[in-house]
Parts: structure tokens; sequence; C-alpha cells
């Protein structure tokens, strides 16, 4: 017999809410004749060719000089990483509740935090979450739960997209920009979204949340700048995006969300961990340590509903990670870092181009003589995606390790072509 929750008057009940008469109300937007203006039936080549061509009109950054950042950066990712995460020892189940039968998934998942817990000098890291935006909304949960205060104060730059989704977790009326006794916590992005690293006031940040009771939330949305720039040890949580170790910008994603905090609030902490032990036999083994989420336990004990972590994602990371070792990734945000400075260096000497930023990792604002829409475009149909276009004449540009003395030449000589 099958189960219905629901009686007949909660379903009346939801129908009038909703301003309906039946279910059968709620399709009637819906076409009802298959007669639509597609084209007729075709073989899988014929397909193929199509699909190929439509993909064909899209500027990749493989093939276009690209300087488009913002959050989701290009970076070089060696073939060996695709090679490893399709190795049998890991297509275990996805989700790894039974330690015997997924050992070289929750082994993953144990290095990933371990890595984790290293770059941003946090005690622990989960397993990882959706994005960063959603790590960054979590955070906020969080600190709220620690504090049973509502109130989140931005305190710089944040990334838009971030400020939305955490918009939707708490409510806008709940974020505010001033810092006082109300506040559960301080978010600080460093680099913040305009590029500029905040590294040298996080202890002054710090000073501030610890006089107002209030727990002090870093963002890193460059993960490869921990490379370069001091890990965030003030903070109480580390949250943010590690798509630019392994993972590809894949049009926005799927990408993977990092989350670490102090030790004392590991059971505040969203998501699942994974932990060391051994087995019957003295084997060193991994296994689920802590789930603390509506599936698991109690609902009101829950900290979060995330349904699982980022596992592919995570591995992809981990298996880069590995490859690059710690002085390798020093000398890959070194690499970033010398050619935004090259980038820099090359447009400041045009004419009517302002460099806005004093200081800056791998991408920074420059002020134009003209529409930054319009200078987007322009570049465009010059073959070269130049940025994301800020305010009025502002635009935000990226360099990485992907970007060639000859990119730089050609987006130099492109604006030279537009603005002068």
């Amino acid at each position: 017999m099958r189960y219905l929750p629901l009686t007949k008057q909660d379903r009346a009940d939801m129908l009038e809410k909703i301003g309906v008469n039946s279910a059968a109300d709620l399709y009637k937007g819906l076409p009802v004749s298959n007669d639509f203006d597609l084209p007729p039936h075709q073989g899988e080549i014929e397909v193929e060719r199509f699909m190929t061509a439509l993909a064909a009109q899209n500027k990749s950054a493989a093939v276009t000089p690209f300087f488009l950042g913002a959050g989701v950066y290009n970076h070089h990712i060696p073939a060996s990483v695709d090679y490893i995460i399709q190795r049998s020892e890991f297509m275990t189940s996805y989700t790894p509740y039974q330690p015997e039968m997924a050992q070289g998934t929750l082994q993953v998942i144990f290095e990933f935090q371990t890595m984790i817990a290293a770059l941003t000098g946090m005690d622990v890291a989960n397993a990882s979450m959706y994005d960063g935006a959603t790590s960054c909304a979590e955070a906020a949960l969080m600190a709220v739960r620690l504090t049973t205060r509502e109130k989140i104060v931005i305190g710089n730059d944040l990334h838009p997209h971030y400020r939305e989704v955490l918009e939707s977790y708490i409510g806008s009326q709940n974020i505010v920009e001033t810092a006082d006794d109300c506040a559960a916590a301080i978010i600080i992005q460093s680099p913040d979204f305009f590029g500029t690293p905040h590294a040298h006031a996080y202890e002054s940040w710090r000073k501030k949340c610890d006089a107002i009771g209030a727990k002090l939330i870093v963002v890193v949305t460059e993960i490869v700048s921990l490379g370069m720039l001091p890990a965030p040890v003030e903070a109480d949580i580390v949250c943010g995006e590690a798509q630019s170790i392994g993972i590809p910008m894949s049009y926005g994603g799927p990408h993977l969300g990092f989350f670490a905090c102090q030790q004392e609030f590991l059971r505040q902490m969203p998501g699942r961990l994974c932990g060391e032990t051994v087995d019957v036999e003295g084997r060193r083994g991994f296994v689920l340590t802590l789930s603390t989420r509506e599936q698991h336990i109690r609902r009101e004990k829950a900290t979060s509903n995330i349904c699982t972590n980022q596992g592919l994602c995570a591995l992809a990371f981990t298996v880069h990670a590995a490859l690059l070792g710690e002085q390798g990734l020093k000398d890959l945000a070194s690499l970033n870092h010398a050619r935004a400075c090259q980038l820099a260096d090359a447009l400041s000497q045009i004419n009517g181009i302002k460099i806005i930023n004093q200081n800056f990792f791998n991408e920074f604002v420059i002020e134009l003589p003209l529409s930054s829409e319009k200078f987007i475009q322009d570049m465009a149909l010059k073959n070269v995606i130049a940025g994301l276009p800020l305010e009025e004449n502002k635009v935000l540009v990226t360099a990485t390790e992907m970007t060639t003395d000859q990119d730089i030449v050609t987006f130099v000589n492109a604006l030279k072509e537009i603005c002068l």
C-alpha cells in the first residue's frame, strides 16, 4: 500500500493557497500539442556535426586571449589529473557510508581535508561544499548558531554572487554594514572581489570581532593566492572556492566549495567529516566520523541539510594539489602574480588607462576612457575576452599562468585600437 502523508484536507488547503481548484490546473500552462517547429529526424553523425558547429560559436579560453576571472579562473590542469581520477580505486559509491567498500573515496576525502586545513591555517576542514557561495552562506549560518545573533556584517567587497546567495540563506534584512554587538560575524574576502588582498588587516578585524563578540569569517575565491599570501589563521572560519586547482571552469560549474574552522567549533560545522582509524587487524583505514546533517540526526539538531560533498571535484583538487606539492603551489602563485604584474605594467603605459588597485594578486581593476560594456564587446569582436565589465568605465581583468606574452601583446594592441 502506498504511503500518502497528506490528507484530502491538506491537499485542499495547499490548492487553495496556490489559487487553483485541482492538481490538474497546475498543468494548464503546458502545451497540449507536439506540433513544434523542430528540424526533422537526423542521424548521429549529422547531430554531432550540428552540435559541434554550435559549440564552435563560443570563444573558448583555450584558443582566445582570456582575461576573465572574478571568482572562476583559467588555470592549467595536468593530463595526469584526469587519468588518476578515473582509476578503479576511486570508482566507489558516491556516498561512502560503507567504509569496507569505499576506502579509496574516504582516503581522498581525508587527504582533501588535510590539505585544506594546512592551506587555511585552520584546525579542521570538512569533506567539501557545493561551491564557494554556498560555503560562505553556511559559514554565516554557523556563526548565527554559535552566537545566537542574526546580523552578518560584510566587512569589505564581497563577491556579489556570494552576497546574493547569503541573502537567500539569511535574508537581506540581516546583512548589515555596521559592526556592533548584534553581529554574529564579520565576513572578509581576501583578495576581495576587485582583486585587493587584505591579509594585512586580519589582525585588526580579529580585534574588532573580539570586542563585539562576533566571529571572523574569511572568504577566499582564488585558492591559489594562499600559495603566496599568509594563511588567515586569525579567522574563526575560512571558506571559499577551490576550483582553481584541478577543476575546469566548465561555464560556471560544477565547482568545489571548501570549509575550515577552529577545533572548538567542530560540532557546529556543516557537512561531514572523514577521519582516520584502524580496522580489527590494526591496519590504517578511514571512516565518516561526523555527519551533523538532517539525514543522519534529528532535524532540530542538524547543522546543515547539504546532501553530500563534491566528491569528484574534491578528488581532482586533491590529485592536482598532490602533484604540485607545497613548493609547486608557491611557484604557481608566484607565476600568477608575475603575469598580473606584467599585464598591469603594459596597461599602465597606455595614455588614458589607469590601474585602480595599489595591491593585487592576479586580478585588478582598470579605468577606461569609454564605457566598460562597449569595451568588452569591442574587444570580443577582436577575439579577446578582456575581463568583467563593472560600473561605468571600469573593468576587472585577470592574468594566470595560462596568460602568455603574446596574449598580453594582443590585449594591449586591441585596447589601443579601441581607446586611442
